[in-house]
């Protein structure tokens, strides 16, 4: 499998750590996003959305990258990122989709471009938006998964979930960008944990091969 990623790409880290968990192994094929390599005709063949990541499979190119984690869940079910009950199943869901939908797209680089671009806010702005939207949602989910972590070691029970997948990367983000965590010590705790982990720890961003 070849995976198109770019190291800081939050969505890319996501299926790194996927697909380390899953041990899978996987060839990874840097597209700037800085440089507008995501943009070329040739990327755009492979996916016609122009976004990063895509996983190159046997059976085809696959884009978004709940998309491609779920095709990993389904195709390699072990070790599993869902548990088998339904209402469980639907819970990490729910938190996962939190960061995925609630987030993410208000947060994106195409985002933050518009707003220095065409709306010309400065640092400041842009950066105090970036926190907002992660606070935002980091309260809810704090609450979630106060109650349904085991320990404090996982969003939800005592394993890893897709959840935890999608915890990692956005901390990485919400410190990059300095926002101010202490309001959400379970979520800290959770994702400490996680990223001494292994298939967390080399999926980080600094340890790809276009790390700046």
């Amino acid at each position: 499998m070849k995976l198109y990623s770019y190291f800081r790409s939050s969505a890319a880290y996501r299926v790194r750590i996927a697909l380390n968990i899953k041990g899978l192994e996987y060839e990874t094929v840097t597209k700037s996003l800085l440089d507008g390599e995501h943009r070329t005709i040739d990327f755009r063949t492979l996916n016609p959305q122009g976004l990063i990541p895509v996983l190159q499979t046997e059976e085809g190119a696959l884009s978004q990258s709940i998309a491609i984690i779920e095709y990993l869940e389904e195709r390699y079910p072990t070790p599993a990122l869902l548990p088998t009950d339904p209402i469980a199943r639907a819970q990490v869901r729910s938190m996962a989709l939190a960061i995925a939908c609630d987030i993410h797209p208000l947060n994106n680089l195409r985002v933050l471009n518009y707003l220095r671009g065409e709306l010309k806010l400065d640092v400041v702005a842009v950066n105090k938006w970036y926190r907002h939207w992660i606070m935002d949602a980091f309260t809810g989910l704090e609450t979630l998964v106060r109650r349904h972590s085991t320990q404090a070691r996982y969003c939800f029970g005592d394993e890893v979930t897709l959840a935890d997948v999608l915890l990692v990367p956005q901390m990485f983000n919400a410190r990059r960008y300095e926002t101010d965590l202490s309001p959400f010590p379970t979520l800290v705790a959770i994702s400490n944990h996680l990223e001494s982990l292994p298939a967390f720890t080399s999926a980080r961003p600094d340890l790809q091969p276009d790390a700046m």
